[in-house]
């Protein structure tokens, strides 16, 4: 049997989704993998060369502490997700080379349906779709290193993440509940933060038709994402409210600051509704449908720190703090203070078959931002809770629609890949002022930024065994792209642009050698190019210098990959040494905008820059008797080698990207029922800022090195009921990725299948 290739849900089939209740149940009992080293991926398709790592249904349910996929990665080699708090949905991933501001370098897959965003390049708006999976459906998820594969595109060059899920043999079913608890502790808060969760799926299989629905609810709650801050006087004054409260501190690069309150508490109510639905038209070919429908309501609010002389809430003003002079904008708090509301959908349809020689694929994605609309006061706190001026940014029709159609045909020694692709993404975003900020109308269009990219592609590849221990990988990707209907507007300062249509063409050549001497050894030396063209929101974003508003050129260019990597694999252990040279890497820097004096940060081609090092990653089962130990070390040394546009970057390390990275899990079933798994996650500090100005890191908006452990029980109570009990960040370290992360969390979950 075929597993469905497709990912996502329609209005139409809501009515069914929701009368079947909602979930997160485990999978299948299994064996479990944690990550696979010394073998080849699952045989597909795209026959992928290079280096890879995977986990299975059963290592995330006795591992893994959390209700959302992206989880599901933090313990694999060299992979870091962003992950702020549960059912935070700016979750971007970065990989060994490239940073959590670089979503775009990296592609993320469910059945072959397209999860990565990429609408923009960034840790916000082009933050993966990981909403669109839930782990009970989950069979396999498997990592490729690398731009290796001319089946994948030049978003491929940190990795790519294949998320395979599962259909029902027969009928079953399964519900589940879960309670989270943070315990936040730092400057002037304090808060215990619930997370509670709801599940269930229901799925059969008659004859040759198969179907599995399952809904999902989390109501969940945050720590603060932001701290509010102002710079300190350089002398003391006078003048100014007398206001107490607050907290000194310095900032990133150093400088004396105050620490005023702490916004973006954000309380979400996120449901997850889906549907899959598969067809044996014949023994040998299955057409698949998935649909999902992904509901957020977020509500955010602020704590200020600061009182005034009649003990009341202070926010915004003229103030005297500590002798200093302050003047605090309405905006300090207000921003950090919201109302989003989303409604996203997607569908998938796929037509697959093997007819022994050759297999062959179909498939169509569509997703939609169906509603997407976040809404923020422009007044001062604490009058703009209940209501007044404001702006309402809506990404309403965003998305993307892919299609592909592939094939590979067994020859002899030779195995032939060819393939297609399709795809178009649209950014459509206008932000209105508003006379209630709460549940006002939207008044008029104050600022605009809409465009499309589009791009075919043509690939081939070649797998060869010239010999029983050689294998012989070459193949190439040639693409067609096109940037068009850029529009840019703002009301004040006055801009009205109707920007340029672009257009490039490549080729991306790629090669791998394989040799394997022994049944337990292999050495693979890869080669691949590839061509990171620009996201429409790279392209067409709007900066705001003061009070002057300008659009960078946006003539930019696609970023060009070069990589290459050496691994050796012996008995699940995987030594590889990688280098990876781009040229024109789009990286957010400072420069005069518009060829005048008026300094902005915004995307922009950096001449050269390059990242090279070695990743070791490990599998072992049964090391002490029913005790299995995985884990992985990657060191890397990051550089940019040119930038003619900000030349004092030069032999800087590029934003976000550690030198060291490490993991290491151990599991141990003293009795059958019982499994006890310790984990722990390593990464030494990284730069903020491009010119590596940010010293600082145990500060908001630093980007300091952690050491987070994490412990997890299972517990089968019998063939239908199983608990788990499981503490992430058992030490309580405080730490910063720009935003502060959360600190020790308690789970609890209770299980049951049919």
């Amino acid at each position: 049997m075929y597993r469905p290739t497709g990912a996502f849900v329609g209005r139409a089939l809501l009515p069914m989704a929701v009368a079947m209740g909602a979930s997160p149940a485990y999978a299948e009992d299994a064996p479990p993998m944690i990550v696979v080293t010394g073998e080849r991926p699952v045989q597909t398709i795209e026959n992928p060369p290079g280096s890879h790592a995977a986990i299975d249904a059963g290592c995330i349910a006795a591992t893994i502490n959390g209700p959302n996929i992206e989880d599901t990665l933090k313990y694999l080699p060299s992979l870091v997700v962003r992950k702020r708090h549960i059912g935070d949905t700016q979750s971007p991933l970065a990989t060994r080379t490239s940073g959590v501001g670089a979503s775009a370098r990296s592609l993320i897959y469910a059945d072959g349906a397209l999860l990565s965003s990429l609408i923009g390049n960034n840790n916000t708006s082009a933050s993966p779709r990981w909403s669109m999976v839930t782990p009970q459906e989950i069979d396999r998820i498997e990592i490729l290193y690398g731009p290796f594969s001319a089946a994948y595109p030049g978003n491929s060059i940190g990795a790519v993440v294949n998320i395979t899920t599962r259909l029902p043999d027969k009928l079953e079913a399964s519900v589940s509940t879960g309670v989270s608890l943070q315990t936040f502790d730092q400057y002037g808060t304090d808060r215990d933060l619930p997370v509670y969760r709801v599940g269930a799926t229901v799925g059969d299989r008659t004859g040759p038709f198969a179907w599995f629905v399952s809904a999902d609810h989390v109501d969940s709650k945050s720590q603060p994402l932001f701290y509010v801050t102002a710079n300190r006087p350089p002398a003391t004054a006078t003048t100014g409210a007398p206001t107490s409260g607050g907290y000194d501190e310095v900032n990133r690069t150093g400088a004396p600051i105050r620490v005023l309150g702490a916004a973006g508490f954000e309380h979400q109510k996120q449901d997850n509704l889906k549907l899959k639905l598969a067809l044996d038209v014949t023994p040998d070919i299955r057409l698949a449908y998935t649909g999902a429908l992904f509901l957020n309501d977020t509500a955010s609010t602020a704590q200020t720190y600061l009182s005034s002389a009649a003990n009341a809430p202070v926010y915004a003003g003229a103030l005297n703090i500590g002798g200093y002079a302050y003047s605090i904008a309405p905006s300090a708090f207000s921003n950090n203070v919201y109302l989003y509301d989303e409604r996203h959908w997607s569908h998938a349809l796929s037509a697959r078959g093997d007819s022994g020689a050759f297999t062959w694929e179909a498939i169509g994605t569509l997703y939609r931002f169906s509603k997407d609309a976040q809404r923020v006061p422009t007044t001062a706190l604490p009058g703009a809770e209940r209501g007044g001026a404001g702006n309402d940014t809506r990404l309403d029709g965003t998305g993307w629609d892919t299609l592909d159609a592939k094939g590979s045909v067994h020859a002899g020694a030779h195995l032939f890949s060819v393939g297609a692709h399709w795809d178009r993404f649209t950014l459509d975003s206008n932000r209105y002022a508003t006379a209630d900020w709460r549940a006002g109308e939207d008044g008029a269009l104050n600022l605009a930024s809409r465009g499309k990219t589009r791009t075919a592609a043509l690939w081939g590849q070649d797998a060869w065994t010239i010999a029983a221990p050689l294998t012989l990988t070459i193949g190439g990707r040639y693409e067609w792209w096109r940037a068009y209907d850029g529009f840019n507007f703002s009301l004040a300062p006055a801009l009205s642009v109707n920007q340029p249509t672009l257009s490039s063409s490549h080729v991306s050549p790629k090669a791998s050698l394989a040799w394997t001497p022994a049944p337990t050894w292999k050495v693979t030396a890869s080669f691949g190019r590839a061509w990171r063209f620009p996201t429409v929101g790279e392209l067409y974003q709007v900066v705001t210098t003061g009070q002057t508003l300008s659009v960078p050129d946006p003539n930019l260019h696609p970023e060009r990959a070069t990589s290459e990597e050496l691994a050796i694999e012996h008995a699940g252990i995987r030594l590889s040494i990688f280098n990876e040279v781009i040229d024109g890497a789009l990286l957010s820097q400072t420069a005069p905008v518009n060829g005048g004096t008026v300094l902005a940060s915004f995307v922009q081609n950096v001449d050269r820059t390059r990242a090279r090092g070695i990743e070791l990653a490990f599998d072992r089962r049964n090391v002490l008797p029913n005790m299995d130990i995985s884990g992985s070390l990657t060191l890397v040394d990051p550089k940019i080698l040119a930038d003619a546009a900000f030349p004092t970057a030069v032999g800087k390390r590029p934003p976000q990207v550690p030198q060291r990275k490490a993991s290491l899990v151990a599991t141990w079933r003293p009795i059958e029922p019982v499994s006890l798994t310790v984990g722990a996650r390593y990464s030494s500090r990284a730069f903020g800022t491009i010119d590596n100005s940010d010293p600082v890191t145990h500060t908001y908006q630093g980007f300091e090195k952690y050491l987070v452990a994490d412990v997890r029980t299972v517990v089968t109570l019998s063939p239908h009921w199983s608990v788990a009990l499981g503490v992430d960040n058992v030490t309580n370290r405080k730490y910063y990725l720009f935003h502060p992360f959360t600190q020790r969390t308690f789970t609890g979950e209770l299980n049951w299948k049919l």
